[in-house]
């Protein structure tokens, strides 16, 4: 008797492998015992319908099997509620014995449900079969216990299950993919195409890099199995991104490097670590200063300019950076070729290097295994070498490298031969613009003044910033500061325009604001000139500049001032220039000088104003050009501020000018400066007592006699008896010209400093005239012998008529 259920077995589990939808019990005779409530959904229809029924009847055309069970794997069409419903039907025997209790289990499958576990079977078998992607099953203590025959897996399938990867790959490499199993299996993130090393034990010098894919396992309840993970050979696709990356980083790093040391050193940068553990670059000593290298032959000198290490540390066995070594004969020739020399092997030149200890400083790194000599050469010049080392179990290098080494190399040797000529224009016009500034330090009875030149830190910033010291008549002396507009060449030539007229203008003893004045007309010539023109006024000449800068004078200042030591009195006129900060005694604070600059030189308008100062003895006079007070992070009034500060902090009553220039320097410009400046620092001196002798005489021709022993009696009191006869002569024959043509009263003043000198005041605006007098002329005499007697003369206005002055020289010390 058969034995039905109308109600599906709770037992059975719908569940099941494969992805099966539904299960039938069927007796031996097809009937229907029971079944999974799955089949209800998929035909539509409840248990105590088709129980004790044949299973045909569930088949949408019942005659497409005869015997009372189908065959395993039939696909049939069934009665769906909505239509026919296609679907994979496997018989499988609950009991073999064929008597009255067999029973038969079938799994109905939907046919799509049926075709995808057919593709997963497949993609399976597929990928375990696969020689070209790797598939590996760990299980939930990460140990592997599966893979497949990939190529170069290095883990043969009879060696499965391997409780470390260890066991296969170098330990390094190994840690770091049990790192990223262990990952995936505590946060369940899949890690996509992660590319890392993978060498082998069995061959441990061979480059083998991964492309890895890991995926955590779960089965059918979401509990964690295990770790799967796909992986291929990515050495040479690998190799050939890191040599373009290389190129790249080299090519962006070494662009616009324009000096040639710090080139060797980003060159070194980039190499290691990624390409070596070690790095080195040696250029010959005419690079190094921007000189043409020369012939590259035995005996070259190379100078060991930069180094790098991957762990920081630079072996002591090899030379150090800054070092200096020859060249051999067969290294000079090898170097020439161009091609660079590749030692995988160091032990093959072990014997050379014992043999030579100079060679063995030079190339011989004791834990190196591979050696990669790079030349350096430019446009058919050997400029140096870049050497590189691989240590320890590093892959050696090989040829392909070697071909990488010599791009690199070729383009940095470009960039290190563009940086030398870049540094001899750089020495050139740095060299030129000194040229025209007088020597940094000046010692004058005046003052002791200290001029710094501080060179842009490119060429293209070099030019224009000028500093002078001049020495006026009666131990007075001009400070100068300048700064012409532009850089390069023209400003240099502007700059000595400038400053030639400045000293021609100041052998004329002008007033400061006179002297601008003056300098100003010129400068509106010049620009004229440049034009095409033969000079013009102020209106004309700023026209003519809209379309020219006149050369580089159009638009430049300067500061000119103007110290006495006899009075202690200082003026100063500015065209545009930043007014100079000032002690004006020992004790008190720094300040700004109240000088109102006027326009830059060439654009008129306005006059020059002149300030009057008092400077004690000690006093210190800083002027500077504008670019100091030139600085990214700063306002011009806050560097102001600070220069104050410094200057006040550094004048110290000991302190030299040239000590206090530096620390303004050191706080102000902690790095080159992209424009060139100037800085001009002059401790204020007076004329030790006793220096100077002066007298006053009326409009009498009797006071020439007193004049003449007034001046015998200060000679005999200096102990210069040797010049009494010839200052006499001067001094009287100077007194009877004011007393004569000016009128009274005449000044008469002796100074006794480097050189004696003689002046003679009187309130005539007329500036005498040295001439040739003929036989028949009584008179006109006076100044041509003064000519001859004098070692230097000359004439000044002044606020209250023109001073006549003349210089003899002290006879030297017995």
């Amino acid at each position: 008797m058969r034995q039905t259920s109308t109600h599906p077995d709770p037992r059975i589990d719908s569940r099941l492998p494969g992805g099966c939808t539904a299960v039938l019990v069927l007796d031996r005779d097809g009937a229907v015992i029971t079944c999974t409530t799955a089949l209800e959904s998929l035909i539509g229809r409840p248990l105590r319908e088709i129980s004790g029924r044949p299973a045909t009847d569930l088949l949408l055309r019942p005659g497409e099997w005869t015997d009372p069970l189908p065959p395993t794997g039939t696909r049939a069409a069934l009665r769906g509620p909505s239509g026919p419903l296609e679907a994979r039907l496997d018989v499988l025997p609950l009991h073999p014995r064929a008597d009255a209790l067999a029973r038969y289990l079938v799994l109905v499958t939907p046919e799509p449900v049926a075709e995808q576990r057919q593709q997963d079977e497949a993609l399976v078998r597929a990928l375990f079969t696969q020689t070209r992607i790797g598939l590996a099953i760990h299980d939930a203590e990460l140990r592997l216990v599966r893979v497949n025959r990939a190529m170069g897996s290095g883990i043969p399938e009879d060696q499965a299950p391997l409780e470390d990867l260890r066991e296969a790959l170098l330990p390094e490499d190994a840690a770091a993919i049990q790192e990223q199993l262990r990952t995936v299996a505590d946060t369940g993130v899949p890690v996509v195409d992660w590319v890392h090393s993978a060498r082998r034990l069995d061959s441990p010098d061979v480059d083998r890099v991964m492309s890895l894919s890991i995926f955590r396992l779960e089965d059918a309840d979401g509990r964690y199995t295990g770790v799967a993970v796909t992986f291929s050979d990515v050495t040479e696709q690998e190799r050939t991104r890191q040599q373009l990356d290389l190129v790249g980083r080299a090519a962006k790093q070494l662009e616009g490097t324009l000096d040639v040391a710090r080139c060797a050193e980003q060159l070194t940068e980039v190499m290691v670590p990624g390409f070596a553990d070690l790095a080195a670059v040696d250029l010959t000593e005419a690079v190094l200063v921007g000189e043409e290298p020369g012939r590259f032959a035995q005996g070259t000198q190379l100078r060991r300019v930069a180094v790098a290490a991957a762990d920081g540390r630079w072996p002591s066995e090899l030379h150090p950076r800054g070092t200096t070594a020859r060249i051999g004969r067969a290294d000079a020739d090898r170097m020439q070729s161009g091609a660079a020399i590749l030692i995988r092997d160091m032990e093959r030149i072990r014997a050379r290097v014992e043999r030579d200890p100079w060679l063995a400083r030079v190339i011989h790194a004791e834990q190196a295994t591979s050696l990669l000599v790079v030349p350096l050469n430019a446009r058919g010049m050997v400029l140096g070498c870049l050497m590189l080392w691989r240590l320890g179990n590093r892959v050696p290098f090989r040829p392909d490298d070697a071909a990488l080494g010599e791009e690199i190399g070729s383009r940095a040797a470009l960039g290190m031969d563009s940086a030398r000529r870049y540094t001899r224009e750089h020495r050139t016009a740095e060299a030129l613009q000194r040229s025209l500034l007088p020597r940094s330090v000046v010692e004058v009875t005046a003052a002791e003044t200290v001029g710094l030149y501080v060179p842009a830190a490119t060429t293209a910033g070099i030019g224009g910033s000028w500093f002078d010291v001049i020495a006026l008549s009666s131990a007075r002396i001009a400070l100068v500061v300048g700064d012409v507009v532009g850089h390069g060449l023209e400003a240099t030539a502007a700059t000595g325009r400038l400053r030639t007229a400045v000293q021609t203008l100041s052998d004329l003893d002008m007033a400061p604001e006179e002297l601008l004045s003056h300098l100003d007309d010129l400068v509106v010539r010049l620009v004229a000139v440049d034009q095409g023109g033969g000079g013009g006024s102020h209106s004309g000449a700023t026209a003519a500049t809209q379309q020219s800068p006149g050369g580089g004078v159009y638009g430049s200042t300067c500061l000119y001032a103007v110290y006495d030591p006899m009075t202690g009195h200082c003026s100063m006129a500015s065209a545009g220039h930043p007014p100079p900060v000032v002690i004006a005694a020992p004790g008190e604070p720094a300040v700004v000088a109240d000088v109102k600059p006027g326009p830059a030189l060439g654009l008129g308008g306005e006059p020059f104003e002149q300030l009057e100062l008092e400077l004690a003895p000690g006093a210190v006079l800083t002027l500077f050009t504008d670019r100091l007070l030139s600085a990214p992070d700063e306002t011009a009034e806050e560097r102001l501020a600070r220069l104050c500060e410094q200057v006040e902090s550094s004048a110290l009553p000991d302190a030299s000018s040239a000590e206090v220039g530096r620390d303004v320097l050191d706080d102000l410009l902690p790095e080159p400066p992209a424009h060139d400046l100037s800085l001009l620092v002059s401790r204020i001196r007076a004329l030790p007592e006793g220096a100077a002798a002066w007298w006053e005489f009326p409009g009498d021709p009797a006071a020439v006699a007193e004049a003449r022993e007034r001046v015998a009696a200060q000679l005999t009191e200096w102990d210069l008896p040797e010049l009494a006869f010839t200052t006499e002569l001067i001094a009287s024959e100077l007194v009877t010209n004011s007393i004569r043509y000016a009128g009274a009263p005449v000044g008469l003043r002796l100074i006794k400093d480097k050189v004696l000198i003689c002046e003679v005041s009187d309130p005539s605006q007329t500036q005498p005239r040295l001439r040739r007098a003929r036989l028949t002329d009584e008179g006109g005499r006076g100044l041509f012998l003064i000519a001859q007697l004098a070692h230097r003369w000359g004439s000044r206005y002044t606020r209250f008529g023109k001073t006549i002055w003349t210089e003899q020289l002290l006879p030297p010390p017995l």
